[in-house]
């Protein structure tokens, strides 16, 4: 689009990570082999959870809700990072740019909501045991599941109206891989410091408010299984979070390097990096996570293999 205020932007160039052919290929085999991973483990955790009735349980339920976050979030990036890699233009339209945004931010909001309420639901299991029945009823888990929807859907709208309302005037050259805060900051012909300061404390709020409840949690559980005098009750107890710890060292320790850091210290091709760990990856290594390190899920996994192989 023509530089100035005469024109607005209708579309953007999202520029990806490199001008190479040969690399653009390697690239695009491996987003795809991640992508169709990341399908084929969140299908397989969500079918898996629903078909076997031992794993209807809360803590299940919210991993089964995670594993549908995780698979709309690789439905969101991974589509068109393929088709950009083998395109000759890159463009995305203005409303899909918005599209984009929307439901990235709606994601990754409500995967550290439920993270936070699966280290609760970890705290009531193990700090208050006779009571978990009656705090974590199958009504509070749904509440709980459609607080967590709700909040990161009110975190959206505010991020994106945000970020839309600059004007975006040109140049028109988005030097990342899909829509994401730095980049476009970059491109409105606008004054962005407010902005910048609204997304700053909205992110802010988000993770740290996710996090001061997961650290409580997790200090009243370890103080919990402290108190157990068995070893085989602690190992017990302890393995039950373990695989949750892993994902949100993950997920909030990138997060925190990518959005909460200053500015200045930013780098676009560090960006893109740490963007394709948490869009991309995380979204596959979660329900292999759960799935190799829980002893249920595997024992579930293989009475669905022998019931289809005996049924054949």
């Amino acid at each position: 689009m023509v530089k100035g205020n005469l024109s607005e932007v209708t579309e953007f160039i999202l520029l990806g990570f490199t001008d190479n052919n040969q690399l653009q290929f390697l690239l695009f085999v491996m987003i795809l082999g991640i992508y169709t991973v990341s399908l084929v483990a969140n299908l397989g955790i969500i079918t898996i959870i629903r078909t076997e009735p031992r794993l209807h349980t809360p803590m299940y339920f919210f991993l089964r809700n995670l594993s549908f976050v995780d698979l709309t979030y690789s439905a969101v990036i991974a589509p068109k990072t393929l088709v950009n890699l083998l395109a000759a233009t890159k463009a995305i339209s203005f409303t899909g740019c918005v599209t984009q945004f929307f439901f990235h931010s709606v994601c990754i909001n409500t995967e550290v909501l439920i993270l936070a309420v699966m280290a609760y639901d970890r705290f009531i299991a193990i700090c208050k045991p006779l009571l978990y029945t009656l705090i974590m009823s199958r009504k509070a888990c749904f509440w709980l599941v459609i607080g967590s929807y709700s909040c990161a859907c009110a975190y959206a709208i505010a991020h994106t109206s945000s970020l839309f309302s600059m004007p975006f005037c040109g140049p028109n050259v988005i030097n990342h891989f899909f829509c994401d805060i730095p980049p476009l900051q970059k491109l409105s012909c606008s004054h962005t410091h407010f902005h910048a300061m609204v997304h700053f404390v909205f992110a802010s709020v988000a993770i740290l408010s996710t996090v001061l409840i997961i650290s409580v949690s997790y200090l009243c559980i370890i103080f919990a299984i402290l108190r157990i005098r068995s070893a085989k009750g602690r190992h017990k107890a302890f393995s039950t979070c373990a695989s949750h710890l892993t994902t949100v060292s993950m997920l909030y320790g990138t997060l925190l390097f990518m959005y909460v850091r200053p500015t200045s210290s930013k780098s676009a091709d560090q960006d893109k990096l740490l963007a394709v760990f948490y869009t991309l990856v995380i979204p596959m290594v979660n329900p292999l996570i759960y799935s190799l390190r829980n002893k249920e899920v595997k024992d579930a996994l293989k009475k669905i293999l022998h019931q289809k192989t005996m049924s054949q």
